[in-house]
């Protein structure tokens, strides 16, 4: 939470924003290993991060996509606006706004918030539950828009 005063100096608590790119190129999914030092570290993620201050959540989610994984790409698609504030693991509680990236090239290598970056075959993906946070909730939702697609930007 963000704890703010108020011009009128009332108080209160407001959520962060992420963004959260979903990345698929020749059936596999461009996924993330948290460093073990940050929150759910050591677990498989979707390239993600916190949105700045002066950034649209469409910049923010390719800077986060080139960061953490050295990959450029094109925003597809926003897929989702995940507002649920129980959000499992959050310390934060966080808003994550969901976007569908088309990957464009590998121009750098990732940042230290990653132990490894790998595409991983949808068939091969671990299980749902082992993801950090609720990505293998978003990464299930996506896989089934994938086999029936729908009118997208799903507010949960």
């Amino acid at each position: 939470m963000i704890n703010c005063i108020f011009e009128n100096g009332s108080k209160t608590s407001l959520r962060h924003v992420v963004v959260h790119a979903i990345v698929e190129k020749d059936g596999k999914l461009l996924l993330e290993k948290r460093a073990p030092e940050l929150l759910e570290g050591e677990k498989w993620s979707l390239p993600s991060g916190f949105l700045g201050r002066d950034e649209t959540a469409g910049k923010g989610v390719l800077r986060e996509l080139k960061e953490e994984t050295g990959w450029t790409g094109e925003i597809v698609s926003l897929f989702r606006i995940n507002t649920k504030p129980d959000r499992p693991h959050e310390d934060r509680q966080n808003i994550a706004i969901e976007f569908i990236i088309k990957p464009l090239e590998q121009v750098n290598k990732p940042d230290k918030e990653s132990t490894e970056i790998e595409w991983i075959s949808i068939d091969d993906l671990p299980p749902f539950n082992e993801f950090a946070f609720d990505h293998g909730e978003s990464i299930e939702l996506y896989l089934k828009y994938k086999q029936n697609p729908y009118a997208l930007s799903l507010i949960a």
